[in-house]
């Protein structure tokens, strides 16, 4: 679903930049650690690892503004509270169902995402799109098929291409500079896609026993946004988009307005 090239280029900068701010919380979190013990680490923490921070380039006061603790979500979604599009990330670090993490983690804190919001007062007029930046191998038996490109710009990384950081990356993080350009070896053009994710649709008007065929991507929640606010697009890309509206039946009454129970999961959120 994502161009992987685009992706991996597009990403390079600010994962360095989150990356050196990490670097600096943790020295500092573990100097004031030193002598006493240790103690649950803040939600003021935990959020500046956030991927979500990626998106706010004007700095981490922006990004501070408008994000809050995976703690406040299930708050919120427990008074009926979530505001009308909210972003949901793990801890990366953690239960992202990343390597070499504990999967059941990952489950847990998907399942608890899903039951608050199932079970909260909000239910009845909400829309949870569960989805994976990527799938998690290294092998996809379909070719990944051409997509619209984005704009008419090539792709470019400052840390692979000719840049002044590029120069003085090159002296401190040599490595980080090889690795740079290793992912930006290819086709420069955001013109084709990646390999799939999964992506489950949550919400009362589901369609029940129901399987999308329409080819998406991530841009197509940007699409569905779009259309719901009547907002214009960004790019072709998500101009060209299809929303997953498809999956949804809004001319007949909700079949899931009473929630279905789920399987629990292996670890259940909090016990571990």
């Amino acid at each position: 679903m994502p161009d992987r090239q685009g992706n991996l280029r597009s990403s390079d900068q600010s994962q360095f930049r989150r990356y050196m701010h990490y670097r600096r919380r943790r020295v500092r979190h573990h100097l004031a650690s030193l002598g006493r013990p240790l103690v649950k680490t803040s939600d003021v923490f935990k959020r500046d690892l956030q991927f979500t921070a990626a998106i706010y380039p004007l700095g981490m006061a922006g990004y501070m503004a408008h994000v809050r603790s995976v703690e406040q979500f299930f708050a919120d979604a427990d008074a009926g509270n979530l505001p009308s599009f909210c972003i949901v990330d793990p801890d990366f670090r953690t239960f992202s169902e990343e390597t070499p993490q504990d999967i059941r983690k990952g489950e847990s804190f998907a399942a608890e995402v899903i039951n608050r919001v199932m079970r909260g007062p909000a239910w009845p007029d909400t829309l949870l799109i569960w989805t994976y930046d990527e799938h998690g191998g290294y092998y996809d038996h379909v070719a990944p098929p051409a997509a619209v490109p984005p704009d008419d710009i090539p792709g470019r990384s400052r840390v692979a291409h000719s840049s002044p950081l590029r120069s003085l990356l090159k002296v401190l993080f040599p490595g980080y500079v090889r690795h740079a350009e290793e992912l930006v070896a290819g086709p420069d053009a955001y013109d084709t896609y990646g390999v799939r994710v999964p992506a489950v649709i949550v919400s009362p008007y589901a369609r029940r026993d129901f399987v999308l065929s329409d080819v998406l991507d991530h841009t197509s929640v940007l699409k569905l946004v779009e259309e719901k606010w009547n907002l214009p697009a960004l790019t072709r890309r998500d101009a060209a988009a299809i929303s997953p509206l498809g999956a949804l039946d809004l001319s007949a009454p909700p079949t899931f307005l009473t929630p279905p129970w789920l399987p629990a999961p292996a670890l259940a959120w909090g016990t571990w």
